[in-house]
């Protein structure tokens, strides 16, 4: 689950007849941050590179391959991008213009009166793109597109970690010094929480035709990378933690307010668990919580079965209370003590 993080950094207990001692520190715990960090991956990121892959007589074509590059403590990277996915903005520079696209397609076309007779696919200065759709006609698909702007980590599962569009660019000047490459790159990967960095030009890329008997290169490469917090994405935390043991009949449940307390006087901000009917299902990046006393979006249990000297086993429960949102591609990471 792309959202549901659980990182426990300290871990102590000591089992008994009747007691049981926890202390644990999990990034459900929120702390005011302003930058893009993410503690257990301090170096992942989201990777945009641009290639210019040929000139034309008004502007040039380009290829965006986002790779994703997540990198944690083991080398295991847990962060996917699920849907509704990604969608991916910029301001151009200058007064350009994308005359087509595959791959991928603006939400907005923008302003193109001043065009007569074949009109722009997108005029706007500041266009945000997305992936298109499972299904799309192979007319309009290049490899690595198509698939609603979901993307699996780099670790995971290399095959689908890569998510590519291709479009034509005009009014952009035809070599390596008029080009001007854009500004102000946003990321939503479905909401917020990336914060990405100028764009830097690096050497261009190379490509391998199919039979390995030539190499070719792009005319021009600039690379974009976007960093995630947890504390940017959104104030109050994602889960709670709640804990039991084989020893003990008690529980202790999640912290009341742990991730916000329930506003009684405004009706409909939660969900009663015995309501006999919500409003329809919309996988929407707000929550929409059942009345709780943590009002947290997930719940995770921590269920001690056995605890022997050398080691001990523990059964996790994961509780989905969000009404908007099917986490499908959930990850738990937990670090030892």
């Amino acid at each position: 689950m792309a959202n549901l993080l659980l990182f426990i950094t300290r871990s102590f207990f000591k089992l008994c007849s009747f007691s049981l001692l926890i202390l644990f520190l999990i990034s459900c715990s929120s702390f005011p941050s302003t930058e893009a960090y993410d503690p257990l991956d301090p170096n992942g990121n989201i990777t945009i590179k641009w290639d210019i892959m040929s000139w034309t007589s008004d502007g040039y074509v380009v290829s965006i391959f986002f790779s994703l590059l997540v990198t944690i403590y083991n080398f295991q990277q847990y962060r996917h991008i699920q849907a509704p996915g990604w969608k991916l903005g910029w301001t151009w520079a200058k007064k350009e213009v994308i005359w087509s696209m595959m791959g991928g397609e603006t939400t907005e076309q923008g302003d193109c009166s001043r065009f007569k007779g074949n009109i722009p696919h997108c005029c706007n200065k500041h266009p945000t793109v997305v992936d298109l759709l499972p299904g799309t006609p192979y007319n309009q698909q290049i490899a690595n597109c198509c698939k609603g702007g979901v993307l699996n980590s780099w670790a995971q599962d290399p095959a689908t970690a890569a998510s590519s569009f291709q479009l034509s660019v005009g009014q952009s000047g035809t070599t390596n010094k008029t080009v001007r490459v854009p500004v102000n790159f946003t990321l939503k990967a479905p909401g917020p929480g990336y914060t990405c960095g100028p764009a830097k030009i690096v050497k261009p890329s190379r490509f391998v035709t199919p039979d390995g008997r030539r190499e070719t290169q792009a005319m021009m490469t600039w690379n974009v990378a976007c960093t995630y917090s947890q504390f940017l994405a959104q104030e109050a935390p994602s889960c709670c933690v709640s804990f039991s043991s084989f020893c003990n009949d008690t529980i202790v449940p999640c912290s009341k307010c742990a991730c916000g307390c329930q506003n009684t006087s405004q009706p409909g901000s939660c969900v009663e668990s015995k309501a006999s009917h919500i409003a329809p299902f919309v996988n929407s990046y707000t929550p929409l919580v059942r009345c709780t006393s943590h009002m947290c979006p997930v719940r995770v249990h921590w269920h001690i079965k056995l605890n022997y000297k050398e080691y001990w086993r523990v059964k996790i429960t994961i509780t989905n209370f969000n009404y908007n949102m099917n986490y499908t591609q959930w990850n738990l990471v937990v670090q030892h003590p």
